[in-house]
């Protein structure tokens, strides 16, 4: 099969080489065993990834089943994985398979993995190791054969830094790693995807031609797309709603995207306004010299601080001193005072100047103290 064959199937859109290469080692993994992590931004489409990995493997008659990590409460996160026995815990009423059960010879997809709590980290690692775990509630041991496919929109090697990733999971999990790229890095697919989601709303709702303006066009690829292609997706499903033509226009994008673009407005990214060239300089100024204005009121506040706390330190060339006195004076007057204040009892002495007993003993040898 081809890489283009590859991508028709499994609808992966994109003709870009970031794209097709990352389709190439889909390819490659999908017929081993080998745990895959997906990394990605919301929206970049890992789940479509991780689909045509499995329905690409030797698992692909089995079943794919997906599990969003973090949109299950942590209190029954674990019941879902692993399943329980009914009367386990309260509102167990009866006896339930887990999600690790369901894919058994399957391939199980755990998405925004980077959201599961330690407790079931390890309880997870301990299935990858050895295949077999526990019900909640059960004495029997359940072995299974899945395949793990995850991803996560974090870095799980700063979460792990951040002690909120397990270690030694990260490293069974990120056995050949797939970063997908955001939609602004791939903006030569922002066409093929447009084409893509203008022809399924018409198969889907029964309508003829779309057309997609120059100007639209131009706004379209200029978006930083921050959703990245469910983003875009939606914004075309809903520009063509608003459509009473049959054309996406510029005035009609605009309601839909002009002001996330303002809202998210940074000097150093591109970006567009249907506004004249003289405008937009001006604005841009106007920015600048607001974010200006703000670092020199900070600054100004950072050297007003620093200036309190110079003046709060004593200047040692204005402070005047009628007498230095040697440290083995005061050394000794320490030492007599300590054994004053314990009545005599050397080692609480000694514990109270932070010394040994035996140092204690030396000192007043030295000093030639007989208290």
């Amino acid at each position: 099969m081809t890489i283009e064959e590859f991508q028709k199937i499994f609808g992966i859109i994109g003709k870009s080489k970031s794209i097709k290469d990352l389709v190439d080692i889909a390819m490659q993994v999908a017929q081993s065993d080998i745990s895959v992590l997906l990394y990605g931004e919301s929206g970049t489409g890992k789940e479509v990834f991780a689909n045509a990995i499995h329905k690409y493997s030797k698992r692909s008659d089995k079943n794919l089943v997906s599990v969003n990590c973090g949109a299950i409460p942590e209190g029954l996160l674990e019941s879902e994985l692993f399943g329980h026995k009914k009367g386990s815990f309260t509102g167990a009423l009866e006896d339930r398979r887990g999600y690790f059960e369901i894919a058994d010879n399957g391939t199980l997809f755990l998405d925004e993995i980077a959201e599961m709590p330690l407790t079931t980290q390890v309880k997870l690692l301990r299935v990858l190791e050895t295949k077999e775990f526990m019900r909640i509630g059960s004495e029997i041991v359940t072995k299974v054969d899945v395949r793990i496919i995850a991803a996560s929109n974090k870095d799980l090697q700063h979460e792990v830094y951040a002690k909120k990733f397990r270690n030694d999971l990260y490293f069974r999990l990120k056995a050949v790693t797939l970063n997908i790229p955001s939609l602004r890095e791939r903006a030569e697919d922002i066409p093929l995807l447009i084409d893509h989601f203008i022809e399924l709303y018409k198969t889907k709702n029964s309508i003829n031609n779309i057309i997609v303006t120059n100007d639209a066009m131009e706004m379209l690829m200029t978006h930083s797309w921050p959703g990245n292609i469910r983003e875009l997706k939606n914004t075309i499903d809903s520009a063509i709603a608003l459509s009473t033509n049959g054309q996406i226009t510029a005035q009609i994008l605009s309601t839909l995207i002009t002001k996330k673009i303002d809202e998210s407005f940074e000097r150093h990214l591109p970006i567009h306004l249907q506004k004249s060239s003289e405008e937009l300089d001006r604005e841009m100024i106007y920015r600048a010299l607001i974010d200006i204005k703000k670092d020199l009121i900070e600054l100004k506040s950072m050297a007003s601080k620093v200036k309190e706390e110079e003046e709060s330190v004593p200047d040692i060339k204005n402070v005047h001193c009628d007498e230095v006195v040697p440290m083995e004076n005061l050394e000794r007057e320490a030492i007599k005072n300590a054994i004053l204040y314990t009545k005599g009892n050397k080692r609480k002495a000694a514990k109270l100047l932070n010394i040994s007993e035996r140092t204690l003993y030396r000192k007043l040898k030295d000093y030639d103290l007989h208290l």
